[in-house]
């Protein structure tokens, strides 16, 4: 989640868009993926996470991420579930 947040963060960065793709689950990973220059990730917040430890073959993470962007300042709340395969962590979807 942190890595994902850091990869918006550093949008509109070389590589970026690439490094989100590789990180999201091939079942619902778009084609392609337009970042929006406008928009500047400031912070991330985790709320709450459920499993998603060592041992853990999937997970879910409630955060809080904070922007701004031409009309402001404004937060986007999201609750994601992630899976495990092959060692590494996989965005599936909102839930």
């Amino acid at each position: 989640m942190r890595s994902r947040f850091s990869a918006f963060a550093l949008a509109p960065e070389p590589g970026m868009a690439d490094y989100l793709l590789a990180t999201w689950h091939p079942s619902t990973r778009p084609a392609t993926l337009e970042l929006d220059d406008g928009t500047r990730w400031r912070r991330l917040a985790v709320v709450r996470v459920e499993a998603g430890g060592p041992f853990d073959g999937a997970g879910i993470v409630e955060f809080a991420a904070h922007y701004t962007d031409d009309g402001g300042r404004g937060v986007m709340r999201e609750t994601s579930r992630f899976v495990r395969e092959d060692g590494r962590w996989l965005y599936v979807e909102a839930v």
